[in-house]
């Protein structure tokens, strides 16, 4: 099985999001939880990928706990120092048990989030590089502190 094209992982990307405005959006509108939100768009996702696991915080590399090197974030440190930390991406789009079908992993904020997007960008370009996966994005739902809908990607 060959990963598929940009143009259409990216298509159904859009089209699982689309599905979680229209059909999940009292999840958005009372501010769920992150994990509600990744959780149902996991679900939409599945039905885009046949054949692949769509899996939420799935945590293992084979049977290993999955593992990147990341920048240490606690305290300032060198730009080159590197830690090895356990990693849960909050949706990927796999094969279980390999590491050549890798596909997409997906990072998620709610709109409503103060919390920096630096961080989960790092992830998903260590994803890439460091795991393999094929395609990466960043992706910001809900609505904002001033009650407007957002539904933003970035894809790495």
């Amino acid at each position: 099985m060959s990963h598929p094209k940009d143009e259409s992982v990216r298509a159904a990307v859009n089209a699982a999001l689309g599905e979680l405005i229209k059909v999940d959006d009292h999840l958005l509108h009372v501010d769920c939880s992150e994990r509600s939100i990744t959780h149902q768009l996991a679900v939409h996702l599945s039905k885009h990928f046949p054949g692949y696991h769509v899996d939420c915080e799935y945590n293992r590399d084979g049977f290993n706990v999955k593992k990147l090197q990341l920048a240490e974030r606690e305290v300032p440190v060198a730009d080159d120092a590197l830690d090895a930390v356990t990693v849960f991406p909050d949706v990927i789009v796999h094969i279980r048990g390999t590491q050549e079908k890798n596909l997409l992993v997906v990072e998620v904020k709610k709109a409503s989030s103060m919390v920096s997007h630096e961080y989960d960008i790092e992830k998903l370009k260590a994803f890439k590089e460091q795991l393999g996966y094929a395609y990466a994005v960043h992706i910001v739902v809900g609505y904002s502190r001033d009650g407007k809908l957002v539904s933003e990607q970035e894809w790495q």
